[in-house]
C-alpha cells in the first residue's frame, strides 16, 4: 500500500488474545486483515490482499512484466512466505517473542541454533538472486522484494541473522531499508522484545 500510494491506518492486533471483535472479522484469528470501510470490503491473508491491490490500483505494479515474469514474482513470494518463514522467521518468532510475551517461558536454544543455521542457507540463496538480477525477481522491484525484506526484518529484529559473508544481500537490504514502505515496518516494536542496535540503520 505504501509503494502504491494507498492511504491506510494501522491497527495493532495480538492474535493470541482472540478478541471477539477480531474473530468476527477473521474467524481464523490470523493477521493481516484489511478493512475498507468505503467499499464495505474485508480482505484476509497477505497474498489475497496484495493481489487485490494489484488488480484495483493501477500505479506502481508490484507484480510487473509478462506472464513468465509475474510467475517468478509469485514463486518467490511463496518461497519467502512459506519456506523462509517456516524455517527461520516462524521458529524465531515463537522462541524469542511468543514464548516470552504469551507463555512467559524461556526459548529453546537448540531450536534457535537450527533456525539461525537454516537462515544462513536462505541468505546464500538471496545472495545468488540479487547478484544475478537487478531486483529479487528481475529488472523491476516487485512484491518479491517486499516479501523478502519484511521477513528479513523480523528475523533481524530477533537477532537471527548473521550478515557476515552476505554482502550482496546486505547491500540489497540496505537499499530496501531506505524505502518509505519499509521505514514504517522498521519503526514498529514488539512487546518486551527490543531489536539490535543496527536494526533500523540503512547503513549497517
Amino acid at each position: 500500500m505504501e509503494e502504491k500510494g494507498v492511504g491506510y491506518d494501522l491497527v495493532r492486533e495480538s492474535p493470541w488474545l482472540r478478541r471477539d471483535e477480531f474473530l468476527d472479522l477473521n474467524p481464523s484469528g490470523q493477521t493481516p486483515v484489511l478493512v475498507d470501510d468505503a467499499s464495505g470490503i474485508t480482505l484476509i491473508d497477505s497474498g489475497a490482499i496484495c493481489e487485490y491491490l494489484e488488480e484495483t490500483v493501477d500505479r506502481a505494479s508490484m507484480i510487473p512484466g509478462n506472464a513468465a515474469a509475474r510467475a517468478e514474482v509469485r514463486r518467490l513470494v511463496a518461497y519467502f512466505d512459506e519456506k523462509l518463514f517456516g524455517d527461520v522467521v516462524g521458529p524465531l518468532l515463537y522462541e524469542r517473542a511468543l514464548k516470552r510475551i504469551v507463555h512467559r517461558a524461556t526459548p529453546d536454544a537448540g531450536a534457535l541454533r537450527e533456525a539461525m543455521k537454516l537462515a544462513n542457507g536462505h541468505l546464500d540463496y538471496i545472495d545468488y538472486l540479487v547478484a544475478s538480477r537487478r531486483w529479487m525477481a528481475g529488472q523491476l522491484i516487485s512484491l518479491a522484494d517486499l516479501a523478502c525484506a519484511a521477513h528479513l526484518s523480523v528475523a533481524d529484529y530477533l537477532g537471527g541473522l548473521d550478515w557476515r559473508g552476505h554482502e550482496e544481500t546486505r547491500a540489497w537490504y540496505s537499499g530496501m531499508k531506505s524505502r518509505r514502505s519499509l521505514r514504517s515496518v522498521l519503526a514498529d516494536r514488539m512487546e518486551l522484545v527490543s531489536p539490535p542496535e543496527h536494526y533500523e540503520k540503512p547503513d549497517f
